[in-house]
């Protein structure tokens, strides 16, 4: 879910997003209190806004969201509001360019075909152009989402009141082109759908009778829910009385998954398409030692999602594995920092190194990736002044080179430190005693994977981008 924004916009200092995570609920008493418990289990997916959507057994639909964590949008009050056996839910990160109680999904709308919410992951990149023709055909939009443009286009594709819905949802998903896992909800099913080159995850689970959807498996565990299946790229699996269906909108279909869901963004207790998120970050670990060892005397990770990656690179090395950075998990999600003495003063608050452990010792920093630098060049400096001899960063993905237009919140070249500079002149700007990274290859050896969206590292983009200004920065 990406705003319709100018995708050049230079972004702020700060850490790689994901744009959102979905959970939907089917068939099960108190959906919604389900839903609550789901999105909590994403939360990481999505900080800035959250929502649920549910409808009861008369087809009324109800629904609370607003800013800010799960946990500050519903109380239990509000909980008890959302009745029904049926829900979706939706967490959310504020992009630049954009935000506001408007975007925040699920969105809800009124049809005369029947009232239905809908729920997205992903970016659609042919948004401007599908906006464009919506609004020449009378459409109004309500927000500055393209999750939005999913809904007018069912609408406008709805020809006759008595054609099924999935009709006119494969009609629509045919026109979007990009990453996206959606969550249509109706008054009497739930509509789960992902791309066809299946850049973003969605998996199934059983609960008693009933069903669960959700951006990660780690949510399943959460309620008690088994596992299924993955919901297959270029699929829309229909969630009713009738159990599960399936249907193919496309039969073009990739295995294109996000490799960043791998490397940063997914719960290391997920499983991604079959592979373990931690699993796969401590076989990266490993096979960055190959490709690149360090003569160290202990190995220590940037918390959280490099601790896996550091722990098997010390494992293969045979090196310690030391807790030498302490995060702390009880920074608040904003800190205002009116100046740069005081943002120097929130990386410590944030993370501090242990000195009795690094003191005296020549260290490989293990981390999973480096945008702008400017973190890892805190880092490094904060690991000298705690009394490391020597610090050799080893990064756990290959160097960040392009824009993500598929859901990730980098979309400038602007902020990737990797496409400026050489590893030399990056090593020298972080001020380490070396710096390596790990290949395009390995990253799929990783996960014994034949295929990944890999276009952040190496710039080949599996679909258009159908902006000029999307082109031209790439040349």
């Amino acid at each position: 879910m990406n705003e319709l924004r100018n995708p050049m916009i230079e972004v702020a200092d700060r850490e790689l997003h994901e744009e959102c995570g979905v959970f939907g609920v089917y068939g099960v008493e108190n959906a919604s209190s389900l839903a609550y418990y789901g999105l909590h289990s994403l939360q990481h997916r999505g900080q800035e806004g959250a929502g649920i959507v549910s409808v009861d057994s008369d087809g009324r639909f109800s629904r609370v969201k607003g800013s800010g964590l799960v946990t500050e949008v519903f109380r239990e009050q509000q909980l008890r509001s959302l009745t029904g056996h049926m829900a979706i839910g939706h967490v959310r990160y504020a992009t630049a360019g954009g935000g506001g109680e408007e975007n925040i999904q699920p969105f809800l709308f009124h049809h005369n075909t029947g009232n239905f919410a809908l729920a997205h992951n992903g970016n659609i990149v042919n948004a401007h152009l599908l906006k464009r023709y919506l609004e020449d055909r009378g459409s109004l939009f309500q927000s500055t989402s393209d999750s939005e443009v999913l809904a007018h286009l069912i609408k406008k594709e709805t020809g006759k009141s008595t054609r099924p819905r999935i009709y006119s949802i494969i009609d629509a998903l045919n026109m979007m082109e990009g990453a996206f896992a959606f969550l249509i909800m109706t008054q009497n099913r739930i509509y789960a759908c992902r791309d066809k080159y299946g850049l973003r995850p969605l998996s199934i689970a059983r609960l008693g009778e009933g069903y669960v959807v959700s951006s990660e498996t780690c949510a399943f565990d959460t309620i008690g829910a088994e596992f299924i299946r993955d919901v297959e790229p270029g699929e829309i699996v229909t969630i009713d009385h009738h159990g599960i269906r399936s249907q193919h909108y496309s039969q073009f279909k990739r295995h294109l998954m996000c490799a960043m869901e791998y490397i940063y963004f997914a719960r290391p207790d997920s499983d991604i398409e079959g592979c373990n998120v931690h699993s796969y970050r401590k076989e990266s670990g490993r096979l960055l030692w190959q490709e690149a060892p360090a003569d160290v005397d202990i190995v220590i990770g940037v918390p959280d999602s490099s601790l896996s990656a550091a722990s098997g690179y010390s494992e293969a090395s045979g090196i310690p594995y030391e807790m030498g950075l302490i995060k702390n998990k009880y920074i608040g999600r904003t800190f205002i920092q009116p100046s740069q003495a005081l943002r120097e003063k929130g990386v410590r608050m944030k993370l501090s190194a242990v000195k009795s452990i690094v003191q005296g010792k020549r260290v490989a920093l293990i981390d999973d990736s480096i945008v702008r630098g400017t973190t890892s060049r805190r880092i490094v400096k904060m690991l000298r002044e705690a009394g490391a001899l020597e610090v050799h960063v080893r990064i756990a993905s290959p160097p960040f080179i392009g824009p993500c237009f598929y859901g990730v919140d980098v979309a400038s070249l602007e902020e990737l430190a990797c496409a400026h500079n050489t590893v030399e002149e990056l090593r020298i700007k972080l001020d380490a005693d070396s710096l390596a990274y790990l290949s395009t290859e390995s990253l799929l050896k990783a996960g014994k994977r034949s295929e990944l969206c890999m276009a952040c590292f190496t710039r080949r983009y599996p679909t258009d981008l159908y902006d000029e200004k999307m082109e031209e920065l790439l040349k």
